[in-house]
C-alpha cells in the first residue's frame, strides 16, 4: 500500500484571502495548479470498497478509476471516465457537500479524504480549456417528445439525458433562463454564472429547446402540452419557502432568502439593473442556518452590511463526527463556511417569539433560548425554554429555514395536469428539498426510465 496519504496531507483551504474576496461576487475559491491535483488524486488508495462510488456518490461516479488516471497525468482519460456518469460535473465540483469525501476510506481511518471535489472540478475546467466537452447530439431520433418543466438542475439532467436518447425535448422555464437555483439562488460567488450560461448552450447545440418567461398553468396549460408532447417531466423543485408565522411578520424588512439571493444573482449577471433586497448598511439577522442562510450572509457581507449574524432552532452540532453517523455515514457535525470565515457570527437553541419594528418597518427580534432533548438516535426530539427572552436588534430579517415539500396532486393541479403515467415527478419536486446532486442523478434516473 502506497505511504502517499500519510506523506501528503489532504487539502482543508481552499479559499482566496478574505480581504480580497469580499470585495467582489468571483468565486471564493482559488484555482489549483495540476501538479498540486495530481499529488492530492496520488492520496486515493483504490480500496476494495470504494465507499466514495457505492455509498458516498449520488451518480456513482467511479471515483478511484478517475483519480488513478488523474494521477498519472491522463487527464483526457478522466474527463472521459466522469462524463460517463456526471452530465454536469461544473456544477457539482463547486456546490456538492461532496458525500463522496465523508464515506472515504482515509476519512474512517483518521487520516483525511481524498480531495475529490477539488480533483473533480480540476478535471473539468481542464477538459473545457482543451475543447474536450461538445454538445451531446443523439445519432438519430425516436419519434417521441417530451416537454420538462422547470429548467433546475434535475429538469436539466432529464433533458440532456433524453436529448442524447433521442427524444425531442422542450424545456418550459417560468424565469427568463434556465438554472433553476444553479442561477436564481446559488450565490455568483461559489457558482459563476457564466458557467450555467455555457451549460445552456452546449445543450442547446446538442437539440434541446428552451422556453423561458413561460410558466406552465398560465402562459401554457398542461393539457397543451399533453396534446403536443408524448410524455411531461414535472422538474420545478420545491419553490414554496417555509415561513415564520409570529407576531410582527407583517413588518416591512422581513424578506425570503431567495428575494435575496435571486435579487442579487439578477444584478450580477445584468438581468436586472438592481436587486432587490440589501442589506447595505444594515444590521443583518438570518434566521435558519443551513446552507441558504450561510449563502446569504456571505451575500449581504458583500452588500457591505453592518454586521450579520444568524440564528437557529435547532442546537449546536457537535464539533466532531456524532456517535450516531459513524463512518462511512455522512457526519452530523458542525461545519464551517466561507461565510463564517468572513464574518457571519452564528448562534444556536434560540426561539423566536416575534418581530418589533417601528414606523412599518423591523427593528428587532425577541428570542428566547431552549434546552433540546434526544432521542435515542441521536435527533433533537423536543425543547423547553431555558432562559430570559431577549431582543436582537436588526434592520433587515432574512428567512432562510428551507422549503416545503408539495404533494404530487398540489402541484399537477397547479400546472393542470392529469395524475397519469407519462407525466413524472422529478427531483426536489418528488422527493422533497434536497441536494443538487441528488436532483441530478434522480433527473438521470427519469430519463432512463422513460428511454
Amino acid at each position: 500500500m502506497s505511504r502517499t496519504f500519510i506523506d501528503i496531507s489532504r487539502l482543508e483551504h481552499v479559499y482566496r484571502p478574505i480581504g480580497e474576496r469580499i470585495q467582489d461576487t468571483l468565486e471564493v475559491e482559488a484555482p489549483l495548479e495540476s501538479d498540486e491535483v495530481r499529488q492530492l488524486a496520488s492520496r486515493c488508495q483504490n480500496c476494495g470498497l470504494p465507499y466514495c462510488h457505492t455509498m458516498g456518490c449520488p451518480l456513482q461516479n467511479a471515483i478511484p478509476d478517475i483519480n488513478r488516471a488523474v494521477m498519472q497525468g491522463n487527464w483526457r482519460d478522466a474527463w472521459e471516465r466522469l462524463a460517463e456518469t456526471s452530465p454536469f460535473p461544473e456544477f457539482t465540483s463547486r456546490i456538492c457537500p461532496a458525500l463522496c469525501e465523508a464515506s472515504c476510506c482515509l476519512e474512517g481511518e483518521g487520516f483525511g479524504a481524498t480531495n475529490v471535489r477539488q480533483i473533480e472540478k480540476k478535471i473539468v475546467d481542464t477538459a473545457f480549456a482543451n475543447g474536450w466537452v461538445v454538445p451531446q447530439k443523439p445519432l438519430r431520433r425516436n419519434g417521441k417528445s417530451v416537454a420538462v418543466i422547470g429548467g433546475g438542475p434535475s429538469g436539466l439532467a432529464a433533458a440532456a439525458k433524453l436529448n442524447a436518447s433521442g427524444w425531442k425535448v422542450a424545456v418550459f422555464d417560468r424565469n427568463e433562463q434556465p438554472g433553476g437555483l444553479l442561477r436564481y439562488g446559488i450565490p455568483c460567488f461559489k457558482l459563476d454564472k457564466a458557467l450555467v450560461e455555457r451549460r445552456w448552450r452546449l445543450m442547446e447545440e446538442a437539440g434541446v429547446e428552451f422556453h423561458g418567461k413561460t410558466e406552465v398553468g398560465k402562459d401554457v396549460s398542461g393539457g397543451y402540452l399533453l396534446k403536443h408532447f408524448d410524455a411531461v417531466v414535472v422538474a420545478l423543485g420545491t419553490p414554496v419557502p417555509r415561513d415564520l408565522k409570529v407576531p410582527g411578520r407583517e413588518l416591512g424588512g422581513i424578506v425570503q432568502a431567495l428575494e435575496l439571493l435571486g435579487g442579487q444573482n439578477r444584478m450580477n449577471t445584468g438581468e436586472a439593473t438592481e436587486t432587490t433586497v440589501s442589506g447595505c448598511g444594515k444590521k443583518v439577522l438570518i434566521i435558519g442556518g443551513g446552507d441558504t442562510g450561510n449563502d446569504c450572509g456571505g451575500t449581504v457581507i458583500r452588500q457591505g452590511a453592518a454586521s450579520v449574524m444568524s440564528i437557529d432552532l435547532m442546537p449546536k452540532p457537535p464539533l466532531e463526527r456524532s456517535v450516531h453517523t459513524p463512518w462511512p455515514m455522512w457526519p452530523y457535525k458542525l461545519r464551517g463556511s466561507s461565510s463564517v470565515d468572513e464574518g457571519l457570527q452564528r448562534f444556536w437553541s434560540l426561539n423566536t417569539l416575534r418581530f418589533l419594528g417601528e414606523k412599518g418597518q423591523v427593528t428587532g427580534v425577541e428570542v428566547v433560548p431552549v434546552k433540546w432533548e434526544f432521542a435515542e438516535n441521536g435527533k433533537p426530539a423536543k425543547f423547553a425554554v431555558s432562559g430570559p427572552s431577549r431582543i436582537i436588534p436588526c434592520d433587515l430579517v432574512v428567512l432562510a429555514m428551507g422549503f416545503l415539500r408539495q404533494k404530487r396532486e398540489e402541484i399537477l393541479a397547479g400546472l393542470g395536469l392529469p395524475d397519469q403515467e407519462n407525466v413524472l415527478l422529478v427531483g426536489d419536486a418528488a422527493n422533497g428539498p434536497s441536494l443538487v446532486v441528488r436532483a441530478i442523478a434522480d433527473g438521470l434516473k427519469c430519463a432512463t426510465q422513460l428511454a
